[in-house]
């Protein structure tokens, strides 16, 4: 440990050195993001890490919708709609607009076309 600074919310900030056992940089990196995540730590900074990777670097969620599409994978999702309307579809993603956050899904069992907004999924169920 380097040095702590009390911050003006009366936080502190602390430099350290971390050596995080792995493979290569990129799983090291990931490791240590994960944990700080985890870990309930509100702001970090990571110094060393470009730039260019942390704007590629896609949200996990997106990921996995976009893995459902292209493997066009029968998924459930539990919807909550607000004021205790809840629904469950089975159902397979067509497609999903990171902009406006939302996804459309074809239910298998009705052969209807749904477009539901990110905020109202509970749960992808594989």
């Amino acid at each position: 440990m380097k040095k702590s600074t009390k911050t003006k919310d009366g936080s502190f900030s602390f430099q350290v050195d971390i050596n995080i056992p792995s493979a290569n940089r990129d799983a090291a990196l990931k490791r240590l993001v994960q944990m700080l995540n985890d870990s309930g730590i509100t702001d970090y900074r990571i110094d060393g890490m470009e730039a260019k990777q942390s704007a590629v670097q896609p949200n996990l969620l997106e990921l996995r919708i976009r893995l459902f599409i292209e493997n066009s994978k029968l998924i459930r999702i539990n919807i909550n709609k607000g004021r205790g309307v809840k629904m469950s579809i089975p159902c397979r993603v067509l497609n999903y607009d990171s902009d406006t956050q939302l996804i459309t899904v074809y239910h298998v069992d009705e052969k209807q076309v749904y477009t539901v907004g990110i905020n109202e999924i509970d749960d992808f169920v594989e």
